[in-house]
């Protein structure tokens, strides 16, 4: 009896040495970050739209980044309705927490992938962009907002030590958005893009 019950204890006191806690991120921490300018091409109410923003964020042991990005839409595209005065096209913008992992950042050429998760909003311009503007509560250009999620698959160069290069493909899942400017579906759709990061990684 005697030695069954020290062998139990050898193995109480064995299981917590034998069993490590598992984590995301193990040893040491080494931290980097990035930002950048980012260009992407994509269909808005049926027409191609060309948005132009920026993101940056922090780069944890060369696999994983915690960020930030938003966007806008910059050319002209046809709104589905007319506005209180008559205007034509639409004003887009969004942006959100981004999250993106990178397997083998060491690799000259490497994939990656990330999401936004985020908001944006829509609302009415003119054909001039300096009849543009993001309207307060009060205007007649009240903004209609939607919830946005955008998974990514990027492929990346790396340039020199500080400066990469990333082309992706995206898909803008659009929901909540009431309005006569655009729909979920005119909203939601494949875009392609191209960053420019500037960093430590």
């Amino acid at each position: 009896m005697k030695k069954v019950l020290y062998s139990l204890l050898l193995c109480v006191i064995a299981i917590p040495a034998i069993a490590q806690e598992e984590t995301l991120v193990a040893g040491d921490l080494e931290s980097g970050g990035f930002g950048g300018p980012v260009i992407k091409v994509g269909s808005f109410n049926g027409k191609t739209g060309i948005l132009v923003g920026g993101r940056g964020g922090w780069i944890i042991n060369h696999t994983f980044i915690i960020g930030l990005g938003g966007y806008g839409l910059t050319n002209r595209v046809l709104a589905n309705s007319t506005g209180p005065l008559g205007e034509q096209y639409m004003n887009l913008g969004y942006g959100g927490l981004e999250l993106e992992y990178i397997p083998e950042s060491n690799k000259l050429v490497h994939l990656s992938f990330m999401a936004l998760i985020g908001a944006g909003g829509v609302t009415y311009r003119n054909n001039d962009w300096e009849d543009w503007h993001w309207p307060d509560d009060n205007s007649r250009y009240r903004a209609d907002a939607f919830f946005i999620a955008e998974p990514q698959v990027n492929a990346t160069v790396n340039i020199t030590t500080w400066f990469r290069m990333s082309g992706g493909i995206s898909y803008r899942f659009v929901e909540g958005l009431e309005s006569n400017i655009s729909t979920n579906k005119d909203l939601s759709g494949l875009s392609g893009g191209l960053t420019f990061r500037f960093g430590k990684f």
